[in-house]
């Protein structure tokens, strides 16, 4: 399975992350829901819904918010202000097109940066997501640990991501779709070598389940809990900063 391009001992992981998903951002969206038969679609309202279970959140921050999906599901849900960040230009300018499209400029701002060193000033946001971009960010506890300076005190954290299912038949049939089937259709609609041959790797590398929780605890987060979704083909995970 190839994993990002041979330059790795050149370039660091989040140039080239950056890299591969400005050369796929105008098909990211159609190969999303088609890959997925629009199940993501639910697991991203799934998730604003886990956000907002504990009261009203007014200011959100989406990092790799990517095409801006699940900062789109939060307002549609009816939190007022949201802020998508995403270290690719090429997909914020398709989240840039979809907000104009709709008329959303007034309740959400897309900014270029950086998860691992985010530009806002400390307890700024009452909660932060992150949609299948964890397992992207090149030192994951210095990206969980920025999270928790930018959040509130009480602020929640919500992420939505990847895992692998342990139960078989379910197990094997994730195993051939995403190592075999997903990377060679992703490829011919994108057209990119790289980008769909790298996710089924992502995925393998990342400490999913309690594993990450306990990623999650060690950086400064209190009452971690997942869910579960589709047999554990993605898992959602919440956790709190504490009350400073």
């Amino acid at each position: 399975m190839t994993t990002l391009p041979d330059k790795q001992s050149q370039e660091g992981k989040k140039v080239q992350v950056k890299k591969m998903f400005d050369s796929i951002s105008h098909k990211y969206d159609f190969l999303n829901h088609f890959l997925t038969l629009g199940i993501d679609k639910n697991w991203r309202r799934k998730t604003i819904q886990v956000v907002k279970k504990n009261g009203r959140i007014e200011h959100l921050l989406d990092i790799a918010t990517g095409t801006g999906d699940l900062a789109f599901e939060a307002i549609e849900q009816g939190i007022p202000n949201v802020t998508g960040l995403d270290l690719s230009p090429g997909m914020l300018e398709v989240a840039k097109e979809k907000s104009d499209k709709h008329n959303l400029n007034d309740k959400v701002e897309f900014i270029e940066g950086d998860s691992e060193n985010l530009p806002f000033e400390d307890n700024t946001f009452d909660a932060v997501t992150v949609g299948y971009g964890v397992r992207n960010f090149e030192d994951m506890e210095k990206g969980i640990r920025e999270i928790l300076r930018v959040l509130k005190p009480n602020g929640r954290l919500v992420v939505l991501e990847l895992s692998k299912p342990d139960r078989p038949p379910v197990k094997q049939l994730f195993n051939m779709y995403f190592n075999f089937i997903l990377p060679t259709i992703g490829k011919i609609v994108s057209r990119s070598r790289n980008a769909y041959s790298y996710l089924p790797e992502s995925v393998e590398n990342f400490p999913y389940g309690h594993r990450f929780l306990e990623i999650l605890h060690s950086c400064g987060f209190q009452n971690e809990r997942l869910t579960p979704l589709l047999f554990g083909i993605s898992t959602i995970y919440y956790a709190e900063k504490p009350d400073l």
